[in-house]
């Protein structure tokens, strides 16, 4: 077996990368299991070892188990998102226990703890350094809050949540991509009046792609965004916002509201446990936010702020649904995007499909790419010979501002069936330094973006544009990596501070001086008109309190799941509509549920975490502001920003690399400055 599975063997590949050409289903099972045989072989040794616990000997050697099973995890868990099929869900289904259980028997290992505890207890005379003085508070800490300090019976009843919980996040998860690809709705040309050909043209695709004839619409981002804003036929548009806003609810076996209530109860149980009175105490004790009354802060801070202007926003669209419609027409969730599309063309000239032809991907890529290459230096080169796992993604070298190899960073863009929505950044290989050697990392990029057609090439929304870019800051945050340990390099950071890295990079969407260096028509070449990127930074602002407001509902729809401190037994779309109810503007509407789709706090990291997009617009906003000072391309600041933020990973507490860029803490002003708030 050991010749013939490619994870257990070295990869003869450029920069070891991982062999996907070579990689079948049948390898997984096999490596992981071998994986954990190795990983429990050197736990062993580390607790076996006769001298006494030292950084070296203990958290050193604990930093270096697993790497066979890492990796081969993180290749598994990273296809699970971009490019699964029914076997790979089987094998998830019978490893995830197992691989909870693995994970179990070592954070619940009391001889292994009480070495690191007798580090722990001696940290002040060790002289170690920040990074080892991390490392060390990380891993003490993170024994404890996986039950280290547990009695043995509640050691065993924290083991059936954790597994409990393992495949009730795996079923949330398969539930939901089984039910966006499931769905279609078969249209005709006549009921999309309105909508742009390149559109009908991906919905005449969509449908070969099913072996069909005719149109067929989705609820892939791509299908649904623009059915919404350009159908005229309202009760098409209301048919399909229904079928995206009740998946998982029905009763057709892929139904999530039991498994909410089981997911918000079992972490609950967790989080109590381990002496917390809620999850989101449990979680915010490792976030820059601390605590849940600071997280509620925040989002009441913005509601008040935003709410005066998003009401005034949802009154001009009204209006305008009336002078189209009559009087009496009652503006509905379904109607959002189409009357705010047709408010924006009157009121800024300006629509998607005016933007989509300077907005060819393999230009905005070279736009992007050359961003990184004028405010740090680096270069990309795609390199064919390193494998890929599936004929979409391509894979680049990186190289430094010196000419030195800096990273691999791959790019998957576009939805195909065993593909989940949204768009993400992850990593097959981390960042470390062991025996002088920095061993550089592999990030990849995956999106859902608008496909290319037959006779045009893939034209991208603004929006799409910002995805990309918000994408692209993650990867940077990983390919900047430079620290020892492989634990706290890159993007190995507190929740709420992830996301500055990458919506920093979405500030640039708009900025003249970065549209002017890739913004050319597809077909003419010519450069983007200087009056249309006016246009552009007008409207940047438009519905921009609307979209706050959203952003917030989602913020306390977590927080009012995580904050309980009994568990739930009750109706799950009754209480998600109790919960985001101060930041709905629009009548909320029965049978729609968020929750059972939600997968950012259900299955995702983001359980207690949702605040974490707004937490980091307020410090993308304010380190965004520097640069528009010193100016967008200023090199010596970007110096600064991959020096003390970008390259550092979890090394330091966050606030303390963040003013060191900045020089201050931040202020909810940039922010409300930006957006016209104030």
């Amino acid at each position: 077996m050991n010749e013939q599975n490619p994870f257990l063997t070295k990869y003869e590949t450029p920069h070891q990368t991982t062999p996907f050409n070579l990689i079948r289903n049948e390898h997984f099972e096999p490596a992981i299991m071998e994986g954990m045989k190795r990983q429990n072989e050197e736990i062993d040794h580390i607790i076996q070892n006769p001298e006494p616990p030292t950084f070296e000997n203990t958290l050193e050697e604990l930093e270096k188990s697993g790497e066979l099973l890492g990796r081969v995890t993180t290749v598994f868990s990273n296809l699970m998102s971009a490019d699964t099929n029914d076997e790979m869900d089987a094998i998830a289904e019978k490893m995830m226990p197992m691989l909870t259980a693995h994970s179990n028997n070592i954070t619940l290992n009391d001889n292994l703890f009480q070495r690191i505890k007798a580090v722990y207890d001696q940290k002040d005379s060790l002289h170690l350094d920040e990074e080892q003085k991390m490392l060390l508070e990380k891993t003490y800490d993170g024994f404890i809050r996986c039950g280290a300090n547990l009695s043995k019976e509640d050691k065993e009843v924290l083991r059936k949540l954790t597994t409990e919980m393992s495949l009730l996040t795996l079923q949330f998860s398969q539930n939901h991509l089984k039910a966006t690809h499931q769905y279609e709705l078969a249209v005709t040309q006549d009921q999309l009046e309105g909508v742009p050909e390149h559109v009908i043209n991906s919905y005449e695709q969509n449908a070969k792609e099913r072996g069909k004839e005719g149109l067929i619409v989705t609820l892939e981002a791509p299908s649904y965004v623009p059915f919404m804003k350009y159908v005229k036929n309202r009760e098409l548009r209301k048919e399909l916002y229904m079928a995206y806003n009740t998946q998982c609810t029905h009763n057709d076996g892929l139904n999530n509201l039991d498994i909410v209530r089981k997911i918000v109860n079992c972490r609950l149980q967790i989080a109590q446990l381990l002496g917390f009175p809620t999850y989101a105490d449990y979680v915010l004790k490792k976030r820059m936010a601390e605590n849940k009354e600071n997280v509620f802060n925040l989002l009441d801070q913005l509601l008040e702020a935003y709410t005066p202007t998003a009401r005034k926003e949802v009154e001009r669209i009204a209006d305008m649904a009336k002078e189209m419609e009559g009087p009496s027409f009652e503006l509905m969730p379904w109607d959002w995007a189409y009357y705010s599309n047709k408010l924006k063309e009157k009121e800024y000239a300006i629509n998607d499909e005016l933007l989509r032809p300077y907005f060819e991907l393999t230009q905005v890529k070279k736009g992007v790419f050359g961003l990184a290459t004028r405010l740090y230096g680096i270069t990309f080169q795609e390199n064919k010979e390193i494998p890929v796992y599936h004929p979409d993604v391509k894979a680049y070298e990186v190289f430094d501002k010196d000419g030195s190899f800096l990273a691999i960073l791959y790019t998957d863009f576009h939805p195909r069936k065993g593909k989940h929505a949204g768009a993400w950044m992850t990593s097959y290989k981390d960042q470390w330094i062991r025996n002088g050697i920095n061993s550089r990392p592999h990030v990849s990029v995956t999106m859902n973006f608008t496909k290319p057609q037959a006779d045009k090439p893939a034209l991208l929304t603004l929006s799409e544009v910002e995805t990309f870019l918000h994408e692209f800051g993650h990867s940077l945050h990983g390919m900047f990596a430079n620290t020892t340990y492989s634990s706290l390099s890159g993007t190995n950071v507190y929740w709420d501070f992830v996301e500055l890295p990458s919506q920093f990079m979405e500030n640039y969407a708009t900025e003249k001086e970065f549209l002017n260096t890739f913004a050319r028509h597809y077909k003419t070449g010519e450069l983007i008109p200087e009056e249309l990127i006016e246009r552009i930074k007008k409207a940047a602002n438009f519905n921009v309190a609307y979209a706050c407001l959203r952003q917030l509902s989602f913020g306390f729809l977590d927080m009012a799941w995580y904050t309980r401190t009994t568990s739930f037994e009750g109706d799950v779309e009754k209480y998600e509509k109790e919960a985001w109810q101060k930041t709905q503007l629009l009548p909320t509407v029965d049978g729609t549920c968020m929750s059972a789709q939600f997968s950012h706090i259900m299955s995702g990291g983001y359980a207690a975490g949702y605040y974490s997009y707004k937490w980091a617009e307020v410090l993308d906003a304010d380190a965004f502001s520097l640069f528009k000072e010193k100016g967008i391309f200023d090199t010596e600041t970007a110096s600064s920003f991959r020096k003390n933020v970008l390259s550092k990973g979890g090394t330091e507490p966050p606030m303390e690399l963040y003013k060191r860029f900045r020089g201050q803490a931040p202020t909810i002003q940039a922010l409300l400055k930006r957006n016209g708030i104030i």
